[in-house]
């Protein structure tokens, strides 16, 4: 059986805003596919009420058949593995758009083997749907108890794995804490062990949602603390907070044109032969130089650096 070679660009290393909405209205997606979020995620789980959920498979296949996404990545987000839903969001959905579709966005995931139980079950559905082997990537919420102590080894658990995402309302809900505008302190142990867990693995992190989406300064200082503790990108649930978002998480010009000179001389010593290099007084190895990739995809993309490889 031949495989189908995918319509979609290849996933880029990097991830400012996702924003997630309702798989069940096609013209709320096709306003979503409007804006200039890096990736739009289109949602079965949260975002549809139960008596939406099946009908809502067949819209979210049409809106990535059918909608110009441009360089946005182009995800879902199933109903979770304990579900009696997620079979048939993964069939459904794949099975009728799975060359445009990039990536799957798996909820309330616990342990490393829910992770390698998907990989396993996403290699099925490609070779059914003659579909490229491993084209489908996956990003992972950390939303439960049992996901945040097992953070590490479900950020290892699949090469398919782009991206750790942190979901302070479900992970707050079960641990019994409080969400609000001062929610750092409550959910800190949370968002290190997200963000750790997915540097070892040298995936991207993201911070999750800002619900009071109407208060565009709130999302602002909220990004601005994710930025500040590390993360790559945030979450947003509506389109008015997109930019908000991705202006915080765009590097400067100056930061962009300091990651590719430093990606440069990396690279050059490595021609040479050698490891880690010294610049002014930092080390710069292979792991320390993963963000500043990230930063050089980003810069190319928007234009703001070369093109050169």
């Amino acid at each position: 059986m031949v495989a189908r070679p995918s319509k979609r660009p290849p996933v880029p290393p990097y991830r400012r805003v996702e924003l997630s909405t309702p798989g069940h209205d096609l013209r709320m997606l096709r306003k979503a596919a409007a804006t200039p979020s890096d990736l739009v995620l289109m949602d079965l789980e949260d975002g549809c009420a139960p008596g939406q959920k099946a009908a809502a498979r067949a819209v979210i296949a049409e809106a990535a058949r059918t909608l110009d996404w441009g360089s946005r990545v182009v995800a879902f987000r199933p109903n979770g593995i304990g579900t009696s839903y997620f079979l048939d969001d993964l069939l459904e959905v794949v099975g009728a758009a799975g060359e445009h579709l990039d990536l799957l966005v798996l909820p309330k995931v616990r342990s490393a083997e829910e992770v390698r139980y998907v990989d396993r079950l996403l290699h099925h559905l490609e070779w059914k749907f003659s579909l490229e082997p491993g084209r489908l990537a996956l990003e992972v919420l950390i939303e439960t108890a049992a996901g945040v102590l097992h953070a590490e080894e479900i950020a290892r658990s699949s090469p398919r794995l782009r991206a750790l995402l942190f979901g302070i309302y479900d992970y707050a809900g079960e641990i019994g804490a409080t969400v609000g505008p001062e929610s750092y302190a409550e959910v800190q142990f949370a968002k290190q062990a997200t963000l750790a867990a997915a540097r070892t693995a040298g995936l991207l992190a993201l911070d999750g949602i800002s619900s009071r989406f109407k208060d565009l300064e709130l999302t602002r200082s909220e990004a601005e603390a994710s930025r500040r503790m590390g993360f790559d990108g945030k979450w947003a649930i509506h389109p008015g907070q997109v930019e908000v978002i991705q202006r915080v998480f765009t590097p400067s010009t100056e930061e962009l044109e300091r990651a590719e000179h430093r990606v440069e001389l990396y690279r050059s010593a490595g021609a040479e032969g050698k490891g880690a290099i010294a610049l002014g007084e930092e080390m710069v190895d292979e792991a320390t130089l993963r963000t500043e990739e990230r930063r050089v995809a980003l810069g190319r993309h928007l234009g703001r650096l070369g093109n050169k490889k």
